[in-house]
């Protein structure tokens, strides 16, 4: 059976539970125990890699001991081993095992977690499906960490509370760019379900990773925060599936909860790649771990602040930001102020309102910034839409290849010979001044929609604003008579 075929199957019988309510409880169900055969293959694999290994589950309640066997325990007995033995242990479960990390990981993706399953039956049913899957299979474990991507992009209730799934066009094009290599350090501070960090690993092992150490200094560079439960409990599993062993880099907290100032040279790093929350508000008291020029509620500003002090001198980011941080004014100003002084924003490129849909349909911008220099000039691109369709859409969302056109004028990794195009045109810092800091650069050369002389249109309003006048008094004058009759 394949990888897609067991993953629908699965979904078919938890439809069936009543337990199981939408999208997100289901997807969070089948996180947790993907999770727990994803770790049982790996602990399976690394006792033969390693002779000292020891896994951190006690072995009565790993995969192997009590899921396994598809004739095994079910239904009330099934149930309660999950829910009064095996979840009160690995929501607490101690640092131990010759892999200590390991046991955080578990402890971590357990501690919010659920089993929604009221039927053991069909519980018993859904275990069994996964049990078809082997994870130490590389093509299969690849074929199936596409899928779970899939099922990532849709889930609904991820536009939910300013937080947007990144399409994974947008994200191979942003680590394209940027171009990540093994032994840099790369952050998300809010890294959600793990889009840009599985990309980024991707790239690196396409490109760099040629033997045993390039892998290990890739994986020691990551780096990620994730504030909420279910994303972080998705993150640490997509990482699993993409052969990451320790996945205890990833801190389920909140990256803005932690003073401004504390911020020094230890936590800087090399790369940023990431798509913050935007849309939404901190919670009371989180600005006032800014400096006072920096101070609000909304999390696109305070994290664009905090990514300013995070880049080592010499550092590259690519970010994600709503027109609404082109444009705006107060504290949008002071921090794009210091971002052009502090940094080199040398390109924006600007996305259409679809590109996010169905979530939000508000104009994105791509900023790729390196820390060091201050910004001189900056370059603008505009992303249109493929030609003969209207709009990005679930159905037909943006995809890497539609960044092509961009890629090929980019100019290579020092952009060198830039041209101006119909897409694309060059801004000075003295123009970005003289306008207060407004980047809100429209395409010059787009040419206007041509609507008529204004003089001609007014005219053409009054005179049919005139003919509705008559046409009113003409009903009123017909309805007075009948009252008459």
């Amino acid at each position: 059976m394949s990888a897609r075929t067991t993953v629908k199957s699965i979904q078919d019988i938890m439809r069936k539970d009543v337990g199981v309510d939408g999208d997100a409880q289901r997807l969070s169900q089948l996180c947790w125990m993907f999770f727990l055969k994803i770790i049982d293959d790996q602990d399976l694999m690394l006792e033969v890699m390693e002779e000292s290994y020891s896994s951190p589950i006690p072995s009565h309640l790993q995969w192997r001991s009590w899921a396994k066997d598809p004739e095994g325990i079910t239904g009330d007995d099934l149930l309660e081993f999950i829910n009064q033995e095996m979840f009160p242990y690995l929501k607490e479960m101690p640092l131990k095992g010759s892999h200590p990390n390991r046991s955080k990981v578990v402890s971590e993706v357990f501690r919010d977690a659920y089993n929604y399953m009221k039927s053991g039956q069909l519980l018993r049913q859904v275990i069994n499906k996964i049990n078809d899957v082997d994870f130490n299979n590389l093509s299969e474990r690849k074929h199936f960490g596409d899928i779970y991507e899939q099922l990532l992009n849709d889930l609904q209730s991820a536009g939910n509370s300013g937080e947007y799934y990144t399409p994974r066009g947008v994200t191979s094009f942003m680590v394209d760019r940027i171009d990540p290599k093994p032994g840099e350090l790369l952050f998300d501070t809010s890294v959600g379900t793990g889009g840009f960090l599985t990309c980024s690993i991707r790239h690196m092992r396409d490109r760099y990773v040629k033997t045993v150490a390039d892998e290990q200094a890739m994986q020691a560079g990551l780096r990620a925060v994730e504030k909420k439960q279910l994303p972080h409990m998705l993150c640490i599993t997509n990482l699993l599936l993409h052969g990451i062993e320790d996945p205890s880099f990833v801190e389920h907290d909140n990256s803005l909860t932690r003073p401004y100032a504390s911020y020094g040279r230890a936590d800087q790093v090399d790369i940023i790649l990431t798509n913050p929350p935007f849309g939404g508000q901190e919670e009371d008291g989180i600005q006032d771990n800014f400096p006072v020029q920096f101070r609000t509620r909304e999390t696109a500003d305070l994290f664009l602040a905090l990514f300013i002090r995070l880049l080592k001198p010499g550092g590259r980011a690519a970010i994600v930001l709503p027109d609404g941080s082109l444009f705006g004014e107060g504290v949008k100003t002071r921090l794009k102020e210091q971002l052009l002084e502090e940094c080199n924003l040398h390109t924006i490129v600007r996305l259409p309102n679809s590109v996010f849909k169905p979530y939000a349909s508000i104009g994105t911008n791509l900023l790729f910034f390196e820390k060091g220099l201050p910004t001189k000039d900056i370059w603008f691109y505009e992303h249109k839409v493929p030609a003969g369709q209207k709009a990005y859409s679930m159905t037909k969302p943006i995809r890497v290849e539609h960044f092509q056109d961009c890629v090929d004028w980019w100019g290579g990794a020092e952009r060198q010979n830039r041209q101006e195009t119909e897409q694309a045109w060059n801004v000075t810092i003295e123009s970005i001044k003289e306008r207060n800091y407004n980047l809100d650069f429209k395409n010059p050369h787009t040419v206007a929609d041509d609507y008529g002389d204004p003089v001609e249109l007014l005219a053409k309003l009054e005179q049919d604003e005139q003919q509705v006048a008559d046409l009113r008094d003409q009903l009123k004058a017909i309805l007075a008579e009948a009252l008459l009759r």
